[in-house]
């Protein structure tokens, strides 16, 4: 591969310290540098965004759950008691693993250790039409398009006199039934259960649809039957029209084209079904599985590199146990981090290294107000309590305690007034082929 043509240097001390480059302020990349911190080594962590997103709640930032500030913490700020770090907004153009080198659009700057902590992104399977034409939701930005398009799909409706063209406006397609297709689709339920009523009281709720199309034979593949079983339950309670084994096979920005034959009209498509790994290029691609992801070893480092690593969603450590690789939940990165640093440390100082051993401390969905499914160890159960802990859980989780406290406000608001907050249009939404 080429090398990109970029002589600047980013501007960084210089040191005879050992030098850790690390990309992504994400869960992978935040656990990882936590045990770096103030240690005699020069950390510097860059990403495109100068903040880390608290992801497992970006569909309630998209639903007008919550203000986006909310999930949002500066990295800056995070790092402000690290003397030993040093944070770089940039975009990474190309890793060149020979000369040791990141190349961003900001300048170079070379490095000892060098940590990809990338996450993922949407994965579209190949259908240009409905990557064209629907919204994925891995970032706040996305997030925030998913607000505006549902508000604008709303107010074109109660002014449109075609009843065909109304009817694709107040349709509503999640594609994926994982837990982020689970959440979005039953926040959905509820904004036209409770709100639609109040803000649009000209508007019929009943002729609004929402569809939650998946392709596999059941919800939440990766939880329990049971818990599977209960958030369909819920959905149907919610009014959420599910399909199963059903792969949407293309969508032109109205129609919803399957391989069974259904065909769903609705002008608002939010994609879940797929992830794939987000890798910068110049890592050879036989490092890399089918799924975009870098191949690494058990102690994280990439495979056919030396003292390259990989953590978190772009990283898949194969194992018996994990064919294809860890979950790529949160839980996963936040511990391929910490045991990444805390061996890098012992790999230093001339200490044996940890195999990774995952810790699953279970799985978690909530579906609408007071109902969510949980698979504890060898326990199963949904309803009040499920969501109850999946409040806790998610709150505890959420960096800076501003944000806690907001967050926490919101949700106690929400539930005794079955209100929601933040209907605004900051920006207007419009697809690329969107007249």
């Amino acid at each position: 591969m080429e090398s990109v043509e970029n002589t600047n240097k980013i501007r960084i001390p210089e040191t005879d310290l050992p030098r850790v480059v690390i990309i992504g302020g994400g869960f992978a990349g935040l656990s990882f540098v936590k045990q770096l911190k103030n240690r005699a080594i020069q950390v510097i962590v860059i990403d495109k965004n100068n903040f880390h997103q608290f992801q497992p709640l970006l569909y309630q930032v998209a639903t007008s759950g919550i203000v986006p500030d909310s999930i949002a913490f500066p990295l800056r700020k995070q790092f402000k008691s690290y003397n030993n770090v040093f944070f770089r907004m940039a975009d990474v153009l190309q890793i060149e693993t020979e000369n040791k080198q990141v190349i961003t659009d900001i300048g170079n700057i070379g490095f000892d250790y060098l940590v990809v902590a990338t996450g993922s992104d949407t994965n579209f399977f190949g259908l240009k039409d409905v990557q064209a034409n629907s919204v994925g939701m891995k970032s706040i930005q996305e997030a925030l398009d998913i607000r505006s398009m549902i508000l604008q799909r709303f107010e074109k409706a109660v002014v449109t006199s075609d009843e065909k063209t109304r009817d694709a406006l107040t349709n509503f397609a999640v594609i994926g039934g994982g837990p982020a297709g689970v959440e979005t689709v039953g926040a959905i339920a509820e904004f036209r259960k409770y709100i639609l009523p109040k803000d649009y009281p000209d508007l019929d709720i009943s002729l609004i649809s929402i569809y939650l199309i998946e392709s596999s034979d059941r919800l939440l593949s990766g939880m329990s039957e049971k818990s599977s079983a209960k958030a369909l339950k819920y959905l149907n309670e919610l009014g959420v029209n599910v399909h199963l084994k059903t792969g949407v096979t293309s969508y032109d920005g109205q129609i919803i084209k399957t391989n069974n034959d259904i065909e769903f009209i609705a002008r608002s498509v939010i994609w879940t079904a797929g992830v794939r790994g987000n890798a910068p290029s110049g890592i050879d691609e036989k490092s890399f599985n089918k799924g975009n992801r870098l191949l690494v070893n058990e102690y994280s480092e990439v495979k056919g590199c030396t003292n390259i690593y990989a953590v978190g969603d772009i990283s898949a450590m194969i194992s018996e146990l994990y064919p294809n690789g860890h979950p790529m939940v949160a839980q996963t990165a936040i511990q391929q981090g910490d045991l990444l640093g805390k061996n890098l440390l012992n790999q230093m100082e001339g200490k044996g290294l940890k195999k990774f051993e995952y810790n699953d401390k279970g799985s978690l969905a909530t579906i609408g107000k007071r109902k969510a499914v949980a698979d504890i160890g060898k326990f199963n159960f949904g309803g009040y309590f499920a969501w109850i802990l999946w409040s806790i859980v998610h709150l505890m989780s959420i960096s800076g305690f501003k944000n806690k406290l907001f967050v926490g406000i919101n949700w106690a608001w929400s539930y005794f007034t079955y209100d929601k907050g933040n209907r605004l249009i900051m920006r207007r939404y419009k697809r690329n082929t969107e007249d």
